[in-house]
């Protein structure tokens, strides 16, 4: 086979996509898989997990750490199972750099892929996300990823993740506000949602306010199906080899 052939074969083989939802709601988690599913590609399967360790919400520093432990038994469950790449589909991307470490499988979080999609599509964007309380979590990872020349703005419409598939909560009209702000005064071309709960509403608001608005969810996937594609591992060289025994407590 031709090294073209190789490459159109690699693009089409079968992915199985481990997309985990790092609280504990699994009604949440429903919601994830959804919006992964109707991403993926044909030749892509998604397995959508609920962790079984930790929070409701993620909505804080706290709620991060207590979650860390869930993922990572998520992903070795995944690796287990042969899923061919993991998704942590929570937007302070929790744990991930641990979950790199323990796998070969790429690991991708929903903030990183969101925040790197937005780039492809626009030269500035801002962020949309849940509670005031987590923005400085968003731009911890905006400067850790190295987006501060691209990241104009980190907003909040003061939605508690839980709440956000309430009726009364009227999340659809007060992102869509604060999304008109954004592109108003912000000076942007893009907008990422900032949590997997907003994963349903990213074509609607997209196609209202007529600029790209970017869930990180799908953007997961499709970075994931690439990678796969690619025949692209997590580094075991360096900094994300696997980490050195030692006796560890167990939860």
């Amino acid at each position: 086979m031709d090294q073209g052939k190789r490459f159109a074969s690699n693009m089409r083989q079968q992915c199985t996509i481990n997309v985990i939802n790092p609280n504990t709601t699994r009604s949440m988690t429903a919601l994830i898989e959804l919006a992964a599913r109707e991403s993926a590609g044909p030749a892509t399967t998604v397995v959508g997990r609920t962790s079984t360790f930790g929070p409701a919400s993620i909505e804080g520093h706290y709620d991060e750490a207590l979650a860390t432990i869930g993922l990572l038994k998520a992903v070795a469950a995944g690796d287990e199972d042969g899923c061919h790449a993991h998704v942590i589909a929570c937007f302070g991307d929790p744990g991930l750099l641990a979950a790199r470490e323990i796998t070969k499988a790429p690991v991708l979080g929903i903030a990183e892929a969101a925040m790197r999609a937005a780039t492809f599509v626009a030269i500035h964007f801002s962020v949309v996300t849940t509670l005031s309380r987590t923005k400085v979590i968003a731009e911890q990872l905006v400067r850790n990823y190295g987006m501060e020349h691209a990241c104009r703005n980190v907003r909040a419409v003061d939605v508690a993740v839980l709440d956000l598939d309430k009726p009364e909560a009227n999340v659809r009209g007060i992102l869509l506000n604060e999304c008109r702000a954004a592109l108003k005064h912000d000076g942007i071309g893009a907008i990422v949602l900032g949590c997997a709960g907003m994963a349903d509403l990213a074509r609607d608001l997209s196609a209202e306010l007529q600029v790209p608005v970017i869930d990180g969810v799908a953007a997961a996937v499709k970075f994931a199906e690439a990678l796969v594609g690619l025949g692209l591992q997590t580094s075991k060289y360096g900094d994300l080899a696997f980490p050195i025994p030692k006796e560890r407590s167990r939860f």
